[in-house]
């Protein structure tokens, strides 16, 4: 887009307070370019593109957010419940995940050697 001399900032799509009026515009003067002399939103949307303007809405990326923290949540619940089940000095002392799992691996190891002694 080309400015001229008696143009404004508020003319320009930019310069509008809206910003879906401003993506509205620029997409219909980017469009407009492709070759044959249709625009993009003549033609169907492929599936990647449904997929890409989906997962774009507020109300997906929401739900991903709660989906995500539900798993998150279950996660550590599992990593508590392990914790539990190891034999630690003191007792209440505080691991990481990677202490958990390798705490677990070593007291498996010694049950093992315990039943086959």
């Amino acid at each position: 887009m080309m400015l001229s001399p008696d143009q404004t900032d508020s003319d320009l799509p930019w310069g509008q307070s809206d910003p879906e009026t401003v993506l509205n515009v620029i997409k219909v003067e980017c469009m407009g370019d492709q070759p044959g002399g249709k625009s993009r939103s003549d033609q169907p949307l492929t599936r990647e593109e449904k997929r890409r303007r989906r997962r774009a809405t507020a109300k997906y990326r929401s739900a991903h957010a709660t989906r995500e923290r539900i798993r998150v949540e279950a996660f550590n619940v599992a990593f508590a419940e392990l914790r539990k089940l190891l034999p630690t000095l003191p007792p209440d002392k505080k691991l990481s995940k990677i202490e958990i799992l390798r705490l677990a691996i070593c007291y498996i190891s010694y049950l093992n050697h315990v039943l086959d002694v």
